[in-house]
């Protein structure tokens, strides 16, 4: 059924795309290349990025409420910021992967974003925009944002690929789905979703340096499944694509060690190092000063190897 929804959906964005290709004119093209160098230069510094989460929502799973009014979540982009984060990702809905998020309609998801986002594009990190709503993502992208993370990897928003592709804008392709199967192999699961997501981006016409691959911890998987997800990060370097990885306070660490989400951070970080060991270009985090700090210290061991 996903494959069969997925082929419709490419052969709609290719229709879209025809159409869209005949007026693009050189702002896209600038737009596409301000774009590319947003990925490149992060890149460039040759280390596992950290991006760090700011949820302004009511009901995320780790720390919904705490940043809703928008002085509280300024404050905190501002705290990422000189904790080290190398990307804010911002997000107005909550996608908590366990279920039970509120349903947030296309306007309160926006006034969210208003309240913060100029503020926090000009603390100079790139912003990413946390959505699944293709308006959504025009509109964070047209108010400075300069990544798309969706967390349905294009497959949800039969728009996404096409407002991404118009901003000539990075997007993180995720993989999602409704609900775990411990029956299914969640490796080729994952890898078939990618390459539904990545024929949905060529048909676009979103360049392939444009793209980042999550395998979606915690999204739709077991915890068992979120763990093969991490110790088997390399099934995806074939796609020769960034990696990113956010383990960050997910259910699977309780499942080892009994633990509210507040309470993961060791669980995270020792994910984390392992993912970034299994060369995951990116670490999606709630806490990024031990995170950059972790990380630093394990890139440090290993130069003495």
């Amino acid at each position: 059924m996903a494959a069969k929804m997925a082929a419709k959906m490419a052969a709609k964005m290719a229709a879209k795309t025809a159409a869209t290709n005949v007026t693009r004119g050189p702002a896209s093209s600038a737009s596409a290349a301000a774009a590319g160098s947003v990925l490149a230069e992060l890149f460039a510094k040759g280390r596992p990025l950290v991006m760090g989460v700011l949820n302004v929502t009511p009901d995320s799973f780790s720390d919904g409420g705490r940043f809703l009014e928008p002085a509280a979540a300024i404050a905190q982009a501002q705290r990422l910021v000189a904790e080290g984060a190398d990307i804010i990702d911002v997000g107005a809905q909550s996608t908590r992967p366990y279920g039970g998020a509120l349903p947030v309609s296309l306007d309160e998801e926006r006034s969210r974003l208003a309240a913060v986002l100029p503020a926090i594009v000009r603390m100079g990190p790139p912003v990413s925009i946390d959505t699944m709503k293709a308006p959504i993502a025009a509109w964070a992208l047209d108010a400075g944002a300069a990544i798309v993370n969706d967390v349905w990897g294009l497959q949800h928003d039969l728009d996404m690929a096409r407002v991404v592709a118009d901003h000539g804008a990075p997007v993180i392709i995720m993989h999602n789905r409704d609900k775990a199967d411990p029956a299914i192999d969640i490796i080729a699961e994952v890898t078939e979703f990618f390459s539904r997501s990545l024929e949905i981006a060529r048909q676009a016409g979103i360049g392939r340096d444009q793209i980042v691959l999550d395998p979606g911890i915690g999204f739709g998987k077991t915890p068992e499944q979120s763990l093969a997800c991490i110790a088997r990060l390399d099934a995806w370097r074939g796609f020769n694509l960034p990696l990113l990885v956010g383990a960050s306070r997910k259910r699977f660490i309780d499942s080892i060690v009994r633990s509210e989400p507040t309470e993961r951070l060791g669980g995270s970080l020792a994910a984390h190092l392992i993912a970034a060991e299994k060369g995951a270009a990116i670490i999606r985090a709630h806490d990024v000063a031990p995170t950059v700090q972790a990380l630093a210290v394990a890139a440090a061991i290993r130069r003495k190897r």
